[in-house]
């Protein structure tokens, strides 16, 4: 599974932290999470544009992509405390709803697999099923590692 690069805007990781290739398990074997980004909105029946979050919620923040959110309440850095890492979008077509929900479940299951946490930037509310069964899988005999 190489890496195909942003769906829709401009080619950013979330708040800048260091990109993965879910491609090449040895960019991503001691992450604590991974982030995924699933641009599908073919489950939607009225509005489409829930495939346009994953690139909006990496663009959102006004401050510095620099890899670090510290919260003052928490005396934490979760950004720098963990090895998070984004590995970008995943391949989803609207008019492809199997395939989509496919390509989504496997990036899932590479990243859960792993031992990391995938953390899936989504389009619809269709994206939480391949979620579920990509993590489903990698659990089915036990955790990993």
């Amino acid at each position: 599974m190489s890496r195909y690069g942003p769906m829709y805007g401009p080619d950013i990781t979330f708040l800048g932290v260091d990109r993965c290739d879910l491609g090449d398990p040895a960019s991503y074997e001691d992450a604590d999470v991974v982030i995924v980004g699933a641009p599908f909105d073919g489950g939607t029946s009225n509005r489409p544009g829930a495939r346009f979050g994953p690139m909006a919620l990496r663009q959102a923040c006004y401050l510095p992509h620099d890899g670090s959110r510290p919260s003052l309440a928490l005396r934490v850095d979760a950004l720098r405390d963990l090895r998070v890492l984004d590995a970008g979008d995943v391949e989803c077509y609207s008019g492809d709803v199997e395939g989509s929900l496919a390509a989504i479940e496997e990036a899932v299951h590479r990243v859960a697999a792993s031992g990391a946490i995938p953390l899936v930037l989504g389009g619809d509310h269709t994206v939480a099923l391949p979620d579920a069964r990509g993590t489903a899988r990698a659990y089915a005999a036990g955790p990993p590692r």
